[in-house]
């Protein structure tokens, strides 16, 4: 049993080869060895029936050429007739059955004896002799003591009117070797176009497969790492055309995929490496005040009201900071808002008395222009007014700045927009301005106590709303951020980041 199993795993590729290549042309070689099989069946059997047909036909025309009244004189003399009237009947049998009914046997073929001649059925008779010269002949094929024979039905007339039915039977052998003579020519044939298809197919196929032969090693590479590299397209045939565009669009959704997540990995870094230093600079700080108080300088009041003071703004700070960390660790989750239909302006007329508190001496502009009622959670839409403005506040002068606070109405919702006439902002810091901690003068922005995540935090409350925030600025002439909120919340493409999708408006858009 195991050298069996062996031998059948063994032959097993041989015979189910595993190659699409020779599947496909090991198939068409079966089909077409099928076809020629029931070509050539079907071809042995109407050659059959041809041969017998014609040997038929000229069995009729020999006996209709022989007057009828030999025939009766023959039968009625009751002998053979003369061997110059059965010229035509070379190794044949030769009977004659009358209108009586009588059955004479004329002739009989070589050695054979008068009983070995074949006889039919009554019904046969009769129906051959309900032919005339111009029917078709009647023939049977019968297995008798010498082998196989074609029995030939002819119906006779003789000038008296009387008439009978003429049976010659004659052997099958030269038909069944002419047949087999066929046979044996069709198949070496159907072998020769076998292996020409063999031979052509081979190739053809190949030429055909190409296509997936370079997918194949396109795949490979994109194995290896390269996820921009594609398949070509079109490629060839309509399938393989149909897979590459499937494919291709799948390697891009891959590709979106990755680099989202290489993405999300390389902002957790930064994230990480940023609240570390930002949380660090604190308590550096406070941890230096400690310090100097151990030492002894508790002991002085002046020296221990600067530390506590110094102390409590650093902790300050890093209470902001945790609780900005806190609100964007709830971004990444999806905020919980309550969005209710109601209008932009309403809500920002509210903050005015406390821009105006927060501003100083700074001069604070409202246009708050009637929009129409909008999805909006209206506690997050104030902080993200109030990040806008600290953030006009810190890079406006305290004496001279100019804070302008709009609402608008959009073809699509509504804008929020907050500009000041700050120094404005380079434009090589535009694209990077809403990122987690990335601020554009460092130093500047330590001393204020911002620690680059107000506008992150307001980018993440728009899209919260189906909305988004975009930065228009010019240098030395100030900046404006504008907040978009559409009529209804966007779905969000999971490949993007969790970021909202459809088109924000254009930057700069008017109404």
């Amino acid at each position: 049993m195991n050298r069996l199993a062996a031998w059948l795993q063994g032959v097993r590729p041989i015979l189910f080869p595993r190659s699409l290549r020779y599947q496909l042309l090991s198939r068409i070689l079966l089909i077409l060895a099928g076809l020629l099989l029931v070509l050539g069946l079907s071809q042995y059997v109407f050659l059959e029936r041809f041969l017998y047909q014609n040997r038929a036909a000229a069995v009729q025309r020999q006996v209709l050429s022989v007057p009828g009244d030999i025939w009766e004189r023959l039968t009625s003399s009751n002998r053979r007739g003369p061997a110059e009237a059965f010229v035509f009947f070379p190794s044949s049998s030769v009977a004659y059955l009358n209108k009586q009914g009588r059955f004479a046997v004329l002739t009989t073929n070589g050695a054979e004896a008068e009983s070995a001649v074949p006889r039919l059925s009554d019904e046969d008779y009769g129906n051959a002799a309900k032919r005339t010269r111009r029917d078709k002949p009647l023939y049977r094929v019968v297995n008798g003591a010498s082998g196989e024979q074609l029995v030939v039905l002819q119906a006779v007339r003789s000038f008296q009117g009387t008439g009978g039915v003429v049976q010659i039977a004659t052997g099958t052998a030269p038909l069944k070797s002419e047949l087999y003579r066929q046979l044996r020519l069709y198949l070496a044939l159907a072998f020769a176009a076998l292996v020409c298809a063999l031979l052509v197919f081979l190739p053809a196929i190949r030429r055909t497969l190409t296509p997936l032969s370079r997918m194949v090693e396109t795949v490979e590479r994109i194995d290896s790492g390269k996820l921009s590299e594609r398949l070509p397209e079109p490629a060839g045939p309509m399938e393989i055309d149909r897979l590459s565009h499937s494919f291709n669009r799948m390697l891009e959704r891959l590709e979106r995929s990755f680099r989202a997540e290489q993405e999300s990995r390389e902002r957790m870094r930064r994230f990480v490496s940023d609240a570390s230093h930002e949380l660090r600079t604190p308590l550096t700080s406070i941890h230096g005040f400690l310090e100097v108080l151990l030492r002894g300088a508790a002991a002085d009041p002046d020296q221990l009201g600067k530390a506590l003071r110094s102390m409590h703004g650093e902790s300050e700070r890093i209470n902001k900071l945790v609780g900005d960390l806190l609100l964007l660790a709830k971004a990444d989750r999806a905020f919980d808002a309550r969005l209710e239909p109601t209008q932009l302006g309403p809500i920002l007329s509210e903050m005015e008395p406390q821009f105006k508190l927060l501003a100083g001496e700074r001069q604070v502009r409202f246009d708050l222009r009637e929009t129409e009622e909008l999805p909006l959670d209206a506690d997050k839409v104030k902080q993200i007014a109030l990040n806008l403005f600290q953030n006009a506040i810190q890079h406006t002068d305290a004496a001279s700045g100019v804070i302008a606070v709009s609402v608008r109405p959009h073809p699509r919702g509504a804008e929020l927009t907050v500009a000041d006439n700050g120094p404005g902002i380079a434009p090589e810091h535009l694209p990077r301005l809403f990122e987690r901690f990335y601020r554009i003068d460092d130093s500047r922005a330590r001393k204020l106590g911002g620690a680059g995540l107000g506008l992150s935090i307001s980018r993440s409350l728009a899209e919260v709303h189906g909305g988004s925030i975009r930065a228009e600025s010019r240098l030395d002439e100030g900046s404006e951020f504008i907040v978009f909120f559409p009529h209804g919340r966007r779905e969000t493409d999971p490949a993007d980041g969790g970021r909202t999708g459809g088109t924000p408006p254009e930057a700069g858009s008017e109404d």
